[in-house]
């Protein structure tokens, strides 16, 4: 992997807003980003992300490749938390095994947009499509998880309805708000798009690095239960999505010759989701331990990604 695309990383602006997020946690500082804010920004790149993705789309027919890409988002989905809920039940009881692989399964929107991000800072974009494989990958992952929890706990009655959780999947908020820009950002002409660039993409990283900074802090918060869970799940969560996505950006070789898109594709399946599932574990599944699966996937798989990740999906999606 070329050294210098790892140094540039490291040294963006966005991540560095990050770290300086734990360290404020780190040394005790007051410093805070107010709850409406955060959500406020929250959903601000969400419509800002679909809303370019529609765009995008709008230029571009549908073709053999995107249908390929949505089916491969999809498997990728539908296998991941199948794979490890069988390695976490060696050390974990069936629900917060089922919980952390739907978790694994499922992707961080959040991370979609540093990636987004990333590539931007790169001079390369991706297709449109890629937001709605976005979209369409957390519902698979979540559905299977909870099955899987339904076959192998011994507690029968610990699980809601499947079709609850699907509706619930779908209708979650920030699955919703992408999806539906997405589909606004499709039927907008191009002349009313630029009516509102200026906030679609002008601010775009400026509010990015300010929300990497509400990461940092968050994720400094958890670290401390996280250290207490032990060495497996450490090692589970930077171990498993950096394979998930080094295999994905070489298999996705066969699948799109866009380089970009390899690397969306790669990203997404090493993300681990810490909004949306835990919002529907808590639903489905009470007894699994929230305390497990979110510090794993934003204080752990989080910037683990965005440090040391991304630069190796680039490098791979690049050969």
């Amino acid at each position: 992997m070329n050294l210098q695309l790892l140094i540039e990383n490291l040294t963006n602006p966005a991540l560095l807003f990050f770290v300086l997020g734990i360290v404020a946690v780190m040394v005790r500082s007051d410093l805070r980003i107010p709850p409406n804010s955060s959500k406020f920004i929250s959903l601000y790149l969400l419509f800002a992300i679909g809303f370019k993705g529609g765009q995008e789309l709008s230029h571009s027919s549908f073709s053999w490749e995107i249908a390929c890409s949505i089916l491969f988002g999809l498997m990728v989905a539908a296998v991941i938390p199948i794979y490890t809920f069988f390695i976490l039940k060696f050390k974990l009881k069936s629900e917060d095994a089922g919980a952390i692989a739907a978790a694994y399964g499922s992707v961080s929107a959040v991370t979609f947009v540093t990636a987004a991000s990333f590539l931007e800072a790169k001079g390369q974009t991706f297709g449109g499509h890629m937001v709605a494989i976005m979209a369409l990958m957390e519902a698979p992952a979540i559905v299977i998880g909870v099955m899987l929890i339904r076959l192998y706990s011994t507690d029968k009655h610990n699980t809601s309805g499947l079709s609850h959780i699907i509706r619930h999947s779908f209708s979650n908020g920030s699955v919703l708000l992408i999806l539906g820009s997405l589909v606004i950002g499709l039927l907008a002409s191009e002349e009313q798009a630029m009516g509102i660039k200026p906030f679609t993409t002008d601010i775009f990283k400026g509010f990015m690095a300010i929300f990497l900074l509400d990461m940092g802090i968050v994720s400094g918060r958890k670290l401390g239960d996280f250290i207490k869970s032990g060495w497996f799940t450490g090692v589970f969560a930077v171990l498993v999505p950096f394979i998930n996505g080094c295999l994905v950006a070489l298999l996705s070789h066969y699948i799109t010759p866009d380089s970009g898109n390899r690397f969306m594709l790669s990203v997404l399946a090493a993300s681990a989701s810490y909004i949306a599932v835990p919002a529907a574990m808590k639903i489905a599944v009470p007894k699994a331990n929230p305390g497990l699966f979110i510090p794993m996937a934003l204080a752990v798989t989080f910037p683990f990604n965005i440090t040391i990740g991304m630069p190796m999906y680039y490098y791979l999606s690049t050969l």
